[in-house]
Formats: C-alpha cells, structure tokens, sequence
C-alpha cells in the first residue's frame, strides 16, 4: 500500500490527477521553455508540500498525478501552479509576450479528478459490512440510493 500522511488527528492519501494546457493550444512548451516549465512545477510543488507520483509537460499542456496535503483545496494549488509559473516564464522568456500579448500563457479553467487506491465499489461493500443485521429498515444507514 502506498505510503500515507499523517498529521495529530488524521491519516490520508488525497491523490488526483490535473490537467491545464496553453492559451490557444500553442505548441510553445518545447525546448528550454519546456525544461524551465518542468523545474518551476517541481519548485512549486516542493514549497507546497505536495508530491508529484507522475507528470508530464507536452507542447501544449500539462498532465500530472499528485497527492496533497487535506487542508489544500486543488483550486489554490492550481491557482499557484498556473499564476507562478506563468509570470516567470514570461520574465525569463521575452519571445511569448509576442504571442500572449495580455499576460496570459494557460488557457482558462483545467481538469481534475481524483484517484485513488480503492473504488466505489470497494467504500459500498465496506458499508454494507456494517449494516446491522436483521434491520429491515436500515435504521442505521446515512442515505441508500
């Protein structure tokens, strides 16, 4: 089983899997631009305390598979991951303000899902484990659809 976080009260594994490409679709994530991309998303992540298990930078947009701490909410990190990485390389590589003229190098919005090491199947038979026996009323059930 796959190494879990612990924190005082909790234990977790929160894993999901992003993804958010260029404005435009550009092809601009070649080369330096694509290896300065990489390094910055390593950086971020590091300061963020999140792990990458997996990713990837295309031409044209990013995929990556991480696990987070509970307390981070996936739009704040998507929000540090595409505003920091935007601006610096835009300061580092003058050549993109010719195509993003307003300052915006991803597009807007990304995926994201979330993965894991079980499945819904898997939570509803746990449930199911601890239903009472003999209540055909299910008193002690939350919600069965």
């Amino acid at each position: 089983m796959a190494e879990q976080r612990t924190n005082g009260h909790s234990v977790s594994r929160l894993t999901a899997h992003l993804v958010w490409s260029t404005k435009y679709r550009y092809s601009v994530l070649e080369g330096d631009i694509q290896i300065r991309c990489r390094t910055i998303l390593l950086q971020i992540c590091d300061s963020e305390d999140v792990q990458i298990l997996k990713g990837v930078v295309s031409k044209d947009h990013v995929h990556m598979h991480i696990e987070y701490r509970p307390s981070m909410s996936l739009s704040y990190l998507m929000k540090k991951l595409k505003g920091r990485s935007s601006r610096k390389l835009q300061q580092e590589f003058p050549a993109l303000k010719s195509k993003y003229w307003g300052r915006h190098f991803w597009g807007i919005g990304y995926g994201c899902w979330s993965t894991g090491n079980i499945t819904d199947q898997m939570v509803n038979e746990y449930l199911e484990h601890h239903r009472k026996p003999d209540d055909g009323e299910n008193t002690n059930f939350i919600l069965e659809r």
